[in-house]
């Protein structure tokens, strides 16, 4: 494979990102099986909020630990923040926290190790990748585990050291460029600055209930969002009488 400037070859779509998996295997299964069969994956990047929601972080913890390529990023999210330390004030609704105690209550021992030890234990992440600094971070740099960033919200300059910025927590998939004023006449006293969030692999809040992701080329700057198909009844029918309703009917909306 040909490599130019630290660079792969122009087309080489390498980076799976994912987010808010949520517990839910079934979608996981098939995002990993389009994405592996359809793309050439060489690394990928995950957001946080492995766990949750679903009932199988088990099993979503046991299938990411067998991944065939390096997770070069892993932090938490709000869910892994919140079940680890034992933290739930900031759940929004009685049923929020109601669902993350029992989520607490069915991880396994190798869950818990996973969390604590593959993890990287906090809600961000510098790191750099095919020459390009990077930002990961689950929510937003003003709050990495519960405020989201917004398209159009004013970005702050604290991102502008970065060429990419990868978010979640929002559960809906964005992409656009931030152009900041720089002292750089080369390239016009601008620098570029390209957000991303995937969206959400397991609960999905964009008015479509398929298992979403994207796929980076961080050189070329192409950037794919990709949606796979999965059975819904089957995680519908594992969280019957478990917890509340509500998260189970959210996923045949994608709300």
């Amino acid at each position: 494979m040909g490599v130019k400037d630290g660079c792969k070859e122009a087309g080489q779509l390498d980076v799976l990102v994912m987010s808010d998996i949520h517990g839910n295997i079934t979608a996981l299964d098939a995002v990993l099986h389009k994405a592996e069969s359809k793309y050439e994956i060489g690394v990928c990047i995950l957001l946080g909020d492995v766990i949750d929601y679903g009932m199988h972080p088990n099993e979503v913890i046991a299938v990411l630990q067998q991944m065939k390529y390096p997770v070069i990023c892993n932090i938490w999210g709000n869910h892994e923040c919140a079940v680890i330390n034992k933290e739930y004030a900031s759940f929004s609704t009685e049923r929020g926290r109601e669902c993350a105690l029992y989520t607490e209550s069915i991880l396994g021992r190798q869950a818990w190790k996973y969390i604590r030890e593959k993890m990287q234990g906090r809600g961000e992440f510098e790191f750099v990748y095919e020459k390009k600094k990077c930002l990961a971070v689950h929510g937003s740099a003003e709050d990495v585990y519960w405020k989201s960033i917004q398209v159009q919200a004013e970005m702050s300059g604290i991102y502008e050291k970065y060429d990419y910025v990868f978010s979640g927590h929002s559960h809906i998939p964005h992409f656009f460029e931030k152009y900041y004023e720089t002292d750089d006449i080369r390239n016009r006293n601008k620098k570029k600055v390209i957000f991303i969030n995937p969206g959400s692999v397991g609960q999905p809040r964009n008015l479509n209930p398929m298992a979403q992701f994207a796929v980076v080329d961080l050189c070329t700057e192409k950037v794919i969002f990709d949606k796979a198909v999965y059975d819904i009844a089957y995680e519908q029918r594992a969280m019957s009488g478990r917890i509340d309703e509500f998260y189970s009917e959210r996923l045949k909306r994608g709300i």
